[in-house]
């Protein structure tokens, strides 16, 4: 099939890959590159550098979608809004992990460890105005483990996808695309306020936070402190294994507690 891909994160490469292996990639729309960094260092998006590797043309402006020639478009963290003249063009398949209609919008993944869900999906769905709102055509459930990151997940996330979309494009017509039934669940954005915790959260919305956003800022023995790996030990004890005090390097626990006095019953050895 002649596909057009649109994607933007890391975790999105080897399903275009895999893509790329089977059919025949006409174009890739990505986000443009960005400073990043402290330094602002002008970045290209993962999947920007894995197209340009395969000489395969690589478009920013959305608007400048052609469908002639398509018979699919594949959209998997793009991060764009998609104009409905241009979703009319071809026929836009949205890879979209979450159990729709739970958790549409820009982060089902952080939302579901955030909130310390065991069970998620994967769906292929139509494109529609409404983000994630569009009938779909399959889904593929998975668990999520109780210590497992949004990077951990991703990769799961992306190797799932791959089988999908496999089987998908094996036979279309085999998946009749069906409406969602439930409760809408929306997420946003990531603030840097979702990283911020208390001990009276407790150890476990405290290590969900961690496992959801890479890190979570904390005072621990008088420092402020991004607790960069953590676990839940005895039912409601923080075990802290990774730790970066603000503005040095990160370090193990045992190495932060002989350079400092920490008190809190909640945190463990």
């Amino acid at each position: 099939m002649n596909l057009v891909l649109l994607g933007s994160g890391g975790f999105v490469v080897p399903v275009f890959e895999s893509l790329r292996l089977e059919h025949r990639v006409i174009q890739v729309f990505t986000r443009a590159p960005a400073k990043v960094g402290r330094k602002q260092i002008v970045t290209k998006t993962p999947v920007h550098e894995w197209a340009e590797s395969h000489n395969i043309p690589v478009k920013f402006d959305i608007n400048e979608f052609k469908g002639e020639g398509v018979d699919y478009a594949v959209v998997m963290s793009y991060g764009v809004i998609i104009p409905d003249e241009v979703l009319g063009r071809c026929k836009f398949i949205n890879v979209h992990p979450s159990d729709l209609p739970k958790y549409r919008g820009p982060s089902p993944i952080r939302t579901a460890l955030r909130n310390g869900d065991s069970k998620s999906a994967v769906c292929l769905c139509e494109m529609v105005h409404d983000v994630d709102a569009g009938p779909v055509y399959c889904r593929v459930p998975f668990d999520i483990g109780p210590d497992e990151t949004n990077s951990m997940v991703q990769q799961k996330v992306s190797g799932l996808t791959i089988d999908l979309l496999w089987d998908f494009f094996s036979n279309p017509a085999a998946y009749p695309p069906k409406e969602q039934e439930g409760q809408a669940i929306l997420t946003r954005k990531t603030t840097h306020e979702d990283k911020v915790v208390d001990y009276d959260m407790g150890a476990r919305v405290i290590h969900n936070r961690v496992r959801a956003y890479g890190s979570a800022l904390l005072p621990v023995g008088g420092v402020l402190c991004k607790l960069l790996e953590t676990r839940v030990v005895d039912g409601d004890k923080l075990k802290i294994v990774r730790i970066q005090p603000c503005g040095k390097k990160e370090m193990d626990w045992k190495t932060f507690r002989n350079g400092h006095q920490v008190s809190s019953a909640m945190l463990v050895d």
